[in-house]
């Protein structure tokens, strides 16, 4: 489970640093910053369980929110946005990670 954490928390980091030529960097490097420190936190066990599922319901109603009107995809060999649908399509899958992973963090952490 120590695997887990840091490979998340390194992709995390990871996700942050893509995002420094995003329009809207701010909010999505701060996005995967916090969920890279949850994990740093769990390696820890800092944090209580119940944190974690907040976070969970967090980053789940954001990514139904951020969902896009219309799918068109999320063309992983391309690193330009062709439409808005597709750049919305990448923030939600995003979001449904950094949920998926505080679910197991909250679970087995």
């Amino acid at each position: 489970m120590k695997l887990f954490k840091i490979v998340f928390g390194l992709i995390f980091v990871l996700f942050s640093y893509f995002q420094f030529n995003d329009p809207d960097s701010g909010i999505w490097i701060f996005t995967y910053s916090i969920a890279a420190l949850a994990c740093y936190m769990s390696i820890r066990e800092l944090w209580p369980s119940w944190v974690f599922y907040s976070m969970t319901a967090g980053y789940l109603v954001a990514a139904i929110l951020q969902w896009p009107p219309a799918f068109e995809g999320i063309f992983f060999g391309e690193a330009q946005m062709r439409s808005l649908n597709i750049e919305l399509a990448r923030e939600s899958l995003g979001l449904g990670i950094c949920a998926v992973v505080m679910a197991v963090l909250g679970k087995w952490g």
